[in-house]
């Protein structure tokens, strides 16, 4: 099983000393990637993805959010840097979801 996503989403920063950044799934690509995901996901909920922003390619996973039903996709400082983006920017991703094997 290999699921592609492409959306567009807005870069928010998580108030706190750790200067996480993440951004949210369009609801549609939640919905879609939880049933796609229903086999595959480990604690927490999280899935396991391969994301891509401005051709900078990295592995992490995508973890539920309770608060908007969606999920979220941590954006690592190295990415942001390379893609130049920055909270408050709205950037185009790419998500590849991962097989159980």
């Amino acid at each position: 099983m290999t699921s592609s996503y492409f959306f567009r989403a807005e870069l928010w920063h998580y108030p706190g000393e750790a200067g996480w950044h993440f951004l949210t799934l369009p609801a549609e690509v939640a919905d879609d990637l939880r049933e796609e995901a229903a086999a595959v996901r480990k604690g927490f909920g999280s899935v396991k993805v391969t994301a891509e922003i401005s051709g900078h390619t990295w592995q992490t996973s995508v973890f539920p959010d309770s608060k908007s039903g969606s999920y979220l996709l941590p954006v690592k400082k190295a990415v942001r840097t390379a893609a130049r983006i920055s909270a408050g920017d709205e950037v185009v991703v790419s998500l590849v979801l991962h097989d159980a094997a």
